[in-house]
């Protein structure tokens, strides 16, 4: 596959030639993808301005069609569409399946709704005395939600279709036209998405995508004076770098960043269904996820047996190729970042923690593995425990009380979603009120889609999923008139 850009409804030769997107499996080549010039990023932002104004005007109803169609063009070719994304990102072919493209094609269907969803809201009717303000009268007034413009949409590399679609669909819905800047490591699904959103009756210049290797191409994608709105998903330090940038303009910003998820294990949990969900960590995505449960905060009453049943846990999963139907856990993204990984757990070790299991590269002759790793016996005050590693990495910190707990979990640069687990509901959700994060799994890693997303401190500003997407892509404009 060798791709250009797509800018304006057409596919354009990029200026500085392509790169090779390589399998994380095989380290073979799966495509050619462009690498943009700046020059282009910002031909492809000028495009989607002129494409604004009509778009935004378009009726609701046009929408929620256009959604719809891309919806079922997405579902009609699921099975290739798995497959490249298996094949560029290194996901298992279930994940690939279930949790990108068919979360793709969700996203769109859930937006279509969500395009016909009430943007005004009727207030209060107000009466006002005579003075410097005119006369004495009841004004009426109603809160609208507005298309922010052209919206910029910076996406991560752990989920091409489903962080894509999260972005591109609810801007859309709102009446926004977007410029996708796909993560360089698996950029050519958002190309299939681009296309299918083409056959579905997108105007040209209403999606662009432009792509590239270098960090130039993400920069012109902020900086363009034509961009109203940046929605980045990524680390903080980069999040940090781009709200810099939309200060100076006074750009709008969704930012969803890093993660360093507290597992809060309380004395009467179920342990089992703890590392059943704590174990996604080491399986989901090779722990490529901003909101795994990484960070395990245990009361000593339940301490030993935990670590115990977790590296039971681990000690069943099965590595190796991701289109193995039996493989539990597959590649990390690239050998760079295998190799960050591997470098904190040599860190970890140095820092004085236990390891219990994993530990070492597993023995492939090709790809970029990682073996599920756990460690216990750990401190707040070790790197492991506080920085966001981004892999199948656990660390196991030990309390004695739940109030000691409590404070262990909020110490953190981030607090995107924690977690508590306990046999007293009430208990875990008296707990939840005073953790510092974005959301809260009670007895669960499950998400709810219409629920809130997004974090405290550094890790994110905004909120989006559900309805909260429709709000976030949008201004509220105020319109007051004379009763």
């Amino acid at each position: 596959m060798k791709r250009g850009l797509f800018i304006g409804g057409e596919w354009v030769e990029p200026d500085g030639g392509h790169y090779e997107v390589i399998d994380p499996a095989t380290e073979e080549t799966v495509g050619l993808a462009p690498e943009a010039s700046r020059a282009q990023v910002h031909e492809a932002a000028s495009a989607a301005r002129a494409a604004f104004a009509g778009w935004s005007r378009t009726r609701p109803e046009e929408r929620a069609r256009i959604l719809d169609a891309a919806a079922d063009i997405v579902t009609r070719n699921a099975e290739p569409y798995a497959e490249l994304a298996r094949r560029e990102s290194g996901a298992t072919a279930g994940t690939a399946r279930g949790m990108q493209v068919a979360v793709g094609a969700a996203r769109f269907r859930r937006y279509a709704r969500g395009a016909l969803e009430p943007v005004e809201q009727p207030l209060p009717p107000q009466i006002n005395a005579a003075g410097p303000m005119g006369r004495a009268g009841v004004f009426g007034a109603v809160a609208v939600r507005r298309p922010v413009g052209v919206v910029t949409c910076i996406t991560s590399y752990n989920n091409p279709w489903a962080n894509a679609a999260g972005k591109v669909a609810p801007a859309l819905a709102m009446g926004n036209t977007v410029v996708v800047k796909p993560a360089p490591q698996d950029p050519l699904s958002v190309f299939l998405m681009a296309e299918a959103l083409a056959e579905a009756g997108v105007p040209a210049g209403v999606v662009n995508v432009v792509t590239g290797a270098a960090p130039d191409v993400g920069a012109a994608a902020v900086d363009s004076p034509e961009v109203d709105m940046v929605s980045f998903t990524g680390s903080t330090e980069v999040g940090q770098r781009i709200a810099e940038v939309c200060g100076r303009g006074m750009k709008r910003q969704l930012m969803e960043l890093g993660g360093k998820g507290a597992a809060l294990v309380l004395d009467d949990a179920d342990l089992d269904a703890a590392v059943q969900g704590i174990g996604t960590t080491f399986s989901f995505y090779s722990g490529q996820i901003c909101t795994a449960p990484t960070r395990v905060i245990a009361q000593r009453a339940v301490y030993d047996r935990l670590v115990a049943k977790l590296a039971a846990y681990l000690g069943r999963l099965t590595i190796g190729d991701p289109a193995d139907r039996r493989t539990v856990v597959g590649p990390v993204i690239s050998a760079a970042h295998r190799d960050r990984i591997e470098s904190y757990v040599a860190l970890g070790r140095a820092e004085g923690a236990r390891l219990v299991a994993g530990g070492e590269r597993p023995a492939f002759d090709r790809g970029f593995y990682v073996a599920p790793t756990l460690f216990a016996d750990c401190t707040n005050e070790m790197r492991v425990v506080r920085e966001e590693i981004f892999g199948p990495v656990v660390v196991v910190v030990p309390c004695d009380t739940e109030e000691e707990g409590i404070a262990l979990a909020n110490d953190s640069d981030y607090g995107l979603i924690d977690y508590v687990w306990s046999g007293d509901v009430a208990r875990a959700f008296r707990i939840a009120g005073e953790l510092r994060a974005g959301g809260v799994g009670v007895n669960t890693i499950g998400r709810n889609m219409e629920a809130p997303f997004g974090g405290f401190k550094r890790s994110g500003v905004g909120r989006d999923v559900g309805s909260y997407a429709l709000h976030a892509y949008s201004e509220t404009q105020a319109v007051v008139w004379p009763g």
